[in-house]
């Protein structure tokens, strides 16, 4: 939150304010400090009052030739230990205070305590989601799909993107299809390795995107090309299928009734792997368990080898294949599978392998395991102001892939005006988003250290390292007390991560040879992005590093800064 900056008094000089706090440490800091005031030999006589009935620090000093100054600083809704004492200090180049809390401040009761005083406010906002909420994908499908017909707009200027309504909203699957299938598969009594191949063959045919159905992902959506208006593409390449894999009405990819969610339950997610993929669905479990019964018509349970004959058969029952499972003799198990659904799923369509070799879900940050050459990506401008909403997959002779165009949630929005209550992606920024991709990286690559490359020429642009992933903070300009009649604004602690970041176009030639060498031996890892918004990020990077004093913005050569969550 930024506060309009305001004089303190007659010394014109202008003060900042940063409250920071640590997950599950009940300590709140404040830090105080401006570009020309050293404050530990031009402060003198420092006070500091807390003034908790009106949300307010106060602070008061005398200035060589200025007098007496004071300032107001509001205050977060937290829960202070009173009893109590406060601690303050003047350094070098700010003043830091520190209160004790009675609770952190995200225990679940500061929360709700937080959720209930607020509460009021947000229903004449008309926003009950008013708190910073973790972004989430089934909430963003639920929240689309319960809006009936949705047009999506670009952020920018609030073009119409769309030439007709869309009803039909379904979750990104997983595209790690061969790594999902071998953790399913590659550890059974027995191999199942034709299984897992037509597994991952089944889901890569039934990729392409159809008209009228949006995909969602985390970080974009998946649209199809004739869904959006005055966008020109290469028609050769456009749901280029052969005769006998195209549906009834001549469109291709998968039917609305097999990608839009089914009331009966029946397998429209997407198997799921120890690292948070799909889920297999109940009715799936369900047929596969009774296919597999003994003579008496007892199901068998809990053997190992009857659990990978169970898992055969969801596999065969979620990629829509015939499949029986027979003799199962107590010692082994052999399985059956129909020989014309071989034929017609085992092989991958010619402009659909690539699907395997690259990343398509999140063109966001694509990591260099998912990285494919066979892969181009272009930019998607909007049509009216020539902001960059997305991008699209094209094949090296320059022809799209699967019919889809991505379009980023932080881009785009789901209604009008531009992030109202009814825009499902409202909450969606570049940072915020970018964070959250971050913070899962480091989760799955044991790895604080990041570069981010350039998509297109793998060059890199920018240095990311990981400092706290638990920091609370908010930040404005303090308030004079002479002459200041206005309320006090209320403000509220964010989550934040802290980083240290650098421009790599900065980096000397030793400094470049030493990241790759950090990327070479794993202790960086290395993401690609698009050029704009890697640009777009190392502005918001550079701008957060005034929200500490200078004492604190850098370490190593590297600059201090943070990010939302």
């Amino acid at each position: 939150m930024s506060l309009k900056p305001e004089t303190t008094g007659e010394t014109g000089i202008k003060w900042r304010f940063t409250w920071e706090s640590q997950s599950h440490i009940p300590t709140l800091r404040l830090f105080l400090f401006d570009s020309s005031t050293n404050p530990s030999t031009q402060c003198h006589d420092l006070k500091v009052h807390l003034s908790l009935s009106d949300s307010l620090v106060l602070l008061t000093w005398t200035a060589a030739g200025a007098g007496e100054v004071s300032l107001r600083v509001p205050m977060p809704r937290v829960l202070l230990d009173d009893e109590s004492p406060v601690s303050f200090k003047a350094l070098d180049d700010h003043i830091e205070v520190k209160l004790s809390l009675l609770l952190p401040v995200d225990h679940s009761i500061v929360l709700n305590f937080d959720s209930i005083l607020s509460l009021s406010e947000m229903r004449l906002n008309g926003d009950e989601e008013n708190g910073a909420k973790p972004l989430s994908v089934d909430s963003d499908v639920k929240s689309l799909s319960s809006g009936g017909e949705v047009h999506f707009y670009c952020r920018s200027c609030s073009y119409k993107l769309t030439a007709r309504p869309l009803r039909t909203f379904v979750e990104m699957p997983s595209v790690n299809w061969r790594e999902v299938a071998d953790n399913w598969f590659g550890n059974c009594c027995c191999s199942f390795g034709e299984v897992s191949e037509r597994l991952v063959a089944g889901y890569a045919n039934s990729y392409t995107s159809k008209i009228g159905v949006c995909l969602v992902s985390s970080t974009n959506i998946t649209l199809c090309k004739d869904d959006l208006v005055e966008c020109e593409f290469l028609e050769s390449g456009v749901c280029e299928r052969q005769d006998n894999e195209s549906d009834a009405s001549g469109e291709c990819g998968p039917n609305e009734s097999e990608l839009a969610p089914r009331s009966n339950g029946g397998c429209n997610e997407i198997l799921k792997s120890e690292n948070k993929e799909k889920y297999i669905d109940a009715d799936c479990k369900s047929d596969a368990t009774k296919e597999q019964s003994n003579s008496e018509g007892v199901p068998h349970r809990g053997s190992e080898s009857d659990c990978s004959v169970r898992l055969t058969s969801v596999a065969v029952c979620c990629d829509d294949m015939e499949s029986h499972v027979q003799n199962y003799d107590g010692e082994g198990c052999r399985h059956h599978l129909s020989e014309s659904s071989t034929e017609q799923n085992t092989e991958i369509l010619k402009n659909h392998k690539s699907l395997l070799n690259g990343f398509l879900e999140n063109i966001f940050m694509v990591r260099s395991s998912n990285l494919s050459v066979d892969v181009e990506w272009v930019e998607f401008f909007c049509p009216q102001c020539s902001s960059l909403l997305g991008a699209y997959p094209c094949d090296n002779g320059g022809r799209l892939i699967d019919g889809g165009v991505r379009l980023f949630k932080c881009s785009i929005a789901t209604s009008l005006p531009v992030g109202g209550t009814r825009d499902v992606f409202r909450k969606y920024t570049l940072e915020r988003m970018f964070a959250n991709q971050l913070l899962e990286c480091a989760k799955d690559q044991l790895s604080f250290r990041t570069v981010v490359r350039d998509l297109k020429q793998r060059s890199p642009m920018l240095q990311i390292v990981l400092i706290n992933t638990n920091s609370w903070s908010s930040t404005g300009h303090c308030l004079a007390t002479q002459g200041n009649t206005k309320s006090v604004p209320k403000i509220d602690l964010h989550p934040v991560i802290k980083v240290l970041f650098s421009e790599c176009s900065s980096s000397t030639e030793s400094q470049l040879r030493m990241l790759e060498d950090l990327i070479t031996k794993d202790v960086a890892e290395e993401v690609f992005m698009l050029t704009h918004q890697i640009e777009e990020l190392i502005k918001s990077l550079s701008a957060r590093r005034d929200l500490f004093p200078p004492s604190y913005s850098s370490l190593e050569g590297l600059s201090l800064s943070s990010m939302p969550m």
